[in-house]
């Protein structure tokens, strides 16, 4: 593209300014840290669930998804409905759980259930994933995209710019800011995203077959042999929802929507909502990349296919409501992250003492200042990125070697009151250990299985030293764990409401719903 026309542009800066006129009026009504951090706990249920679709739903998933799609085919989609059912998971298990404690911060659940070691821990890895995965990829793939639309552009420069524009409304309005501007932000990326579907379609007259029909042998196959390199069935059924628990149940910029409801009834709307979402993914963002290999072949760089659909396919001004689309995507997850990991360093390494010396204007200015620190960091690390094969394959390969060990506690600790606070501690090292040979192994090609698979067996590994440990070392940390461990009676609503409003007739719809879909595509 040799230009970038006018009334793109036009549409773009109207979106940009939107945005920081929204931040900067949720800005007027922060009156405490509450407000900043968790929005006065005041979110309904339809803020809640476009605001978890647009934070995950980020640049780096939209350039990740079509990306491995074109290049591996709709596997790629299996992180998307299985964060849905997970969606539900939390809606029975661990939000009541979360919400009845009324949490700040996820790793304060793991302070109430085993210590202060064990919260610091999972606060600084949470925060260091955030920064350096979440944060920075984003920062990544936002830069990408404009490059592709906007040839020229220097890559650091717009790395930079893009976590400034990001940083400087979260700073302003915090939690508030990110879900009122996260709602707009997914409403424009659908409707972008599927624009781009139905061009597709017309322009092969409907036809699903003419529109698929020159497409490779199972490229449109949610479940892949076992040797399958990009996603193999057993990565499918035990890896990905080891990746998808810790990334719905124990990421603080996910859960902080939950934690920020009116009520846990809201809460549950909103992630039965949330999940009905995760289920358009594989129709506006993984099909047309699985598409374009008929489409645009020869593309090197499978993260810049969604960008180039756009630029090739769409007329100009439906070209830059897309454009304002990834940017929504990106500063979407990129204000999530920013604001989450202020958060965790406001609540989990600075004592109530000294929180209250500070003040509220005080603990405002240190918020603010955090999210600003942060920001220039992931904007420092994200052109790393481009040394790495692929932008989604980045992401979760970081995730698969990290986080196992902290789904094994944290189930565990759910729903057996002998674990010890010395077991987890214990099963946090040895899993990082493990991640860390795993990862050096997978790089020097002496292991060869799928990630998605090495973590759902490390996950079985930590599982098991956490429980060999709590019961040959029996200590005095073991914690009296009410109120912290899952019974059927968290399962009752808050309230009695009709068949339709109660989240469990909800949440059966939604499980319904993706079996269907996954056997549509099996």
């Amino acid at each position: 593209m040799a230009e970038f026309p006018a009334i793109d542009a036009f549409i773009v800066a109207v979106y940009a300014i939107a945005v920081f006129v929204i931040g900067f009026l949720a800005s007027r009504h922060i009156k405490d840290t509450d407000d900043f951090f968790l929005a006065g706990r005041g979110l309904g249920f339809a803020t809640i669930g476009f605001s978890l679709f647009a934070s995950n739903i980020s640049g780096t998933t939209l350039v990740g998804l079509s990306g491995q799609a074109y290049s591996a085919g709709i596997s790629v989609a299996n992180y998307e409905w299985m964060a849905g059912l997970l969606f539900l998971v939390m809606a029975f298990v661990t939000v009541p759980i979360f919400y009845r404690n009324r949490l700040s911060t996820i790793p304060e659940y793991f302070e109430k259930r085993y210590d202060g070691r064990v919260r610091r821990y999972i606060s600084a890895m949470t925060i260091f994933l955030s920064i350096f995965v979440d944060t920075a990829g984003s920062i990544y793939a936002g830069a990408l995209i404009l490059q592709v639309f906007v040839p020229g552009l220097p890559f650091w420069p717009t790395c930079l710019g893009l976590a400034l524009f990001a940083g400087l409304y979260t700073v302003a309005g915090g939690l508030r800011a990110v879900v009122y501007t996260d709602v707009i932000q997914a409403i424009v990326l659908l409707a972008g995203s599927t624009a781009l579907t139905l061009i597709i379609f017309a322009d092969n007259g409907w036809s699903w077959q003419a529109a698929t029909g020159g497409l490779p042998e199972g490229h449109l196959s949610l479940i892949r042999p076992l040797e399958d390199e990009h996603l193999p069935w057993l990565g499918t059924l035990i890896g990905v929802p080891v990746l998808g628990f810790y990334y719905w149940s124990t990421n603080q910029y996910i859960v902080q929507r939950a934690l920020a409801a009116r009520s846990l009834d809201h809460a549950r709307w909103g992630l039965t909502l949330a999940g009905l979402l995760k289920l358009t993914p594989l129709f506006v963002m993984v099909l047309p990349g699985a598409m374009a290999v008929a489409i645009l072949p020869g593309i090197e760089r499978p993260d810049e296919v969604f960008p180039t659909l756009v630029t090739e396919l769409l007329p100009v001004g439906l070209r830059g409501l897309v454009l304002a689309a990834l940017i929504a995507a990106i500063m979407s997850t990129i204000d999530s992250t920013l604001n989450a990991a202020s958060t965790l360093v406001f609540f989990d390494f600075l004592s109530e003492e000294r929180r209250e010396n500070l003040g509220m204007k005080g603990a405002l200015r240190l918020g603010r200042m955090l999210t600003l620190g942060f920001m220039a960091v992931a904007a420092l690390w994200a052109p790393m990125i481009g040394n790495f094969p692929g932008i989604f394959a980045y992401l979760q390969e970081i995730f698969s070697y990290a986080v196992p060990p902290v789904v094994a506690i944290f189930v565990i600790g759910m729903v057996w009151r002998r674990v010890t606070a010395d077991a987890a501690l214990a099963t946090l090292i040895f899993g990082h250990v493990l991640g860390l040979a795993s990862l050096t192994a997978a790089q020097t090609g002496w292991l060869t299985l799928h990630f998605t698979i090495t973590a759902g067996i490390a996950t079985g590994l930590c599982a098991l030293v956490c429980i060999v440990v709590s019961l040959a070392l029996p200590g005095e940390n073991a914690r009296d764990p009410a109120g912290l461990m899952w019974h059927r009676g968290l399962v009752a609503p808050d309230r009695r409401h009709s068949v339709l409003a109660d989240y469990r007739t909800q949440v059966i719809g939604v499980a319904l719903l993706t079996l269907a879909i996954v056997i549509g595509f099996w």
